[in-house]
Formats: C-alpha cells, structure tokens, sequence
C-alpha cells in the first residue's frame, strides 16, 4: 500500500520516518509540502528518499495520504484525495468539522476519511455509547501556558499567557465554538463531537494553567450504557508544544491498522 504524507511538519517529518524504518505492507511513495526546499533537505536523511509531489499528483500516485498540515491548507490538500478516491487519514478534527461536505465528495468518489484518535482516548468507547444514547458529553482541557500563547484568539485578546500565576479559563462553550476559536490546539474537542453526540452538544473548557507541564484532556460522558470519566496527559512535542508526542502516534498506528492481520480496538 502505498502512502503519501501532505505536511512535513512535526507529526509528517516522524510518520515518514517510521514509514522509512519500515512498517511491513506500507511504503512511503512521496510528499506535498508548502516549502520545497526544507522538505528535501528533511527527506535527506530518509534511506530511501522520495518526491515532492504537488497534491494531485500525490493523490492520483498514492493509495493513502496522510494530511497533517496547518488548518489553513486542509481544504486544498483533503480534497483532491477524496475526488480521486482515495483514503484520507488526518489529524484536523477542527478543519474537517468546517468542512463536512467532504464526507460527502468521498461517498460519491469511493474516497475514505479517517479522523485519528490524535491526542484524546476512549474513543472506542464514545462511539460505541452513540450506537444507544449519550446524554452529555463534556471535555475539560488544560495546558501550559506556552502550548496555548500562540492561538490565535489569544494573540487577538493581547493575553499575555507566560506571565499567568493562576489558571486562567480562555474557552467554555460547544466543541464547534471551540474548534473554530483554537483550531491548532483543541482538534481532540472536534474528534470528540463527532464520535459521540456532535459537536453542539458536546461542551468544553479550555484552561490556560502554569501549573501543568503537559497537555491534559479530562472527558466525562454520561449514556444510557455507561459512565465514561476519562483524563490523558499528553507530553508535548519539542518542537511544537501545542501537538502532543502521541499525536504523531496514533498515525503511525492508524496506519498499521490498515494492513494488520489483528486490530484491536473498533
């Protein structure tokens, strides 16, 4: 199966590295990236180097593509993969809320969405409670001040998040509201509405807290099956301290999955 990557950044650069040591089935075939020059040069220290493609040749060469780039860029990249029918495997739980006509282009085309579980958990169990009925469903996110003080609502507000001594609420509204308003830094919010009861009555906070050194996601639904109370404590990546490690992760999973003789988990 052949996988191309859109994005080259901090969870793109480690996909197409484990992509390169070789998962069995799978085979990086090329890249679409916004900077040429910076992606050769990362592409560089692969054994087995490939092209940078622009997005339709990627998509019309590639079986997969994994798109793991900015919000701004998601339309122009997921879309020409679900008009050539193929299968889409991001992270932008956010970009793809905007954007659910896409859902739409990929069931006419024969394409395939996957929206990773990222940097959030249970959803298995999420999914499952909405095949009877959820109640509420409510997520509570806090993070360092340093994996929030480049949103751009924070920026616009002039907040100065890294002088903070106290946490400081920033969000407390719908999972839409709150993907639109901090898209780069809440896509678990997005995953979350749309694996269980949507994403107008799921409900979410966001806290900027000095107090934390990791990004931390507490989930409570409440169903007719069960009483989810879920927390993960995400380490944050070096590079981006918005983007958990796990996020890059639960790609590499994700795309094992695909050709796997046992997967676990729905």
């Amino acid at each position: 199966m052949k996988v191309g990557i859109a994005g080259l950044g901090t969870i793109g650069k480690k996909v197409a590295r484990a992509l390169d040591a070789g998962i069995p089935g799978l085979s990086l075939c090329g890249v679409s990236v916004r900077n040429t020059d910076k992606a050769q040069k990362d592409l560089g220290g692969l054994s087995h180097p490939v092209p940078v493609l622009s997005i339709v040749e990627l998509a019309n060469l590639a079986d997969v593509v994994v798109e793991c780039a900015p919000k701004a860029a998601f339309v122009g990249l997921a879309g020409p993969v679900v008009d050539a029918g193929k299968l889409l495997i991001t992270v932008s739980g956010a970009a793809l809320l905007e954007n659910l006509d896409l859902v739409e282009r990929a069931r006419t085309r024969g394409g395939r969405i996957i929206l990773t579980t990222g940097a959030l958990l249970g959803l298995d169990a999420v999914r499952a409670a909405a095949e009877g009925t959820i109640y509420s469903a409510t997520m509570i996110t806090r993070k360092p001040p340093k994996s929030l003080a480049d949103a751009r609502t924070v920026i616009e507000r002039g907040i100065d998040l890294m002088a903070i001594r106290e946490p400081m609420q920033l969000f407390n509204g719908t999972a839409r509201e709150g993907a639109r308003l901090f898209p780069a830094n809440v896509n678990v919010a997005a995953a979350l509405g749309l694996a269980g009861i949507g994403p107008d009555r799921t409900m979410l906070e966001i806290w900027a807290d000095p107090a934390m050194d990791r990004n931390t996601h507490t989930i409570v639904v409440d169903a007719d099956s069960a009483r989810l109370e879920m927390k993960i404590a995400n380490v944050p990546s070096e590079e981006h301290p918005g983007t958990g490690k796990i996020t890059a992760l639960s790609v590499i999973a994700c795309l094992r999955s695909l050709v796997a003789p046992l997967r676990v988990g729905t």
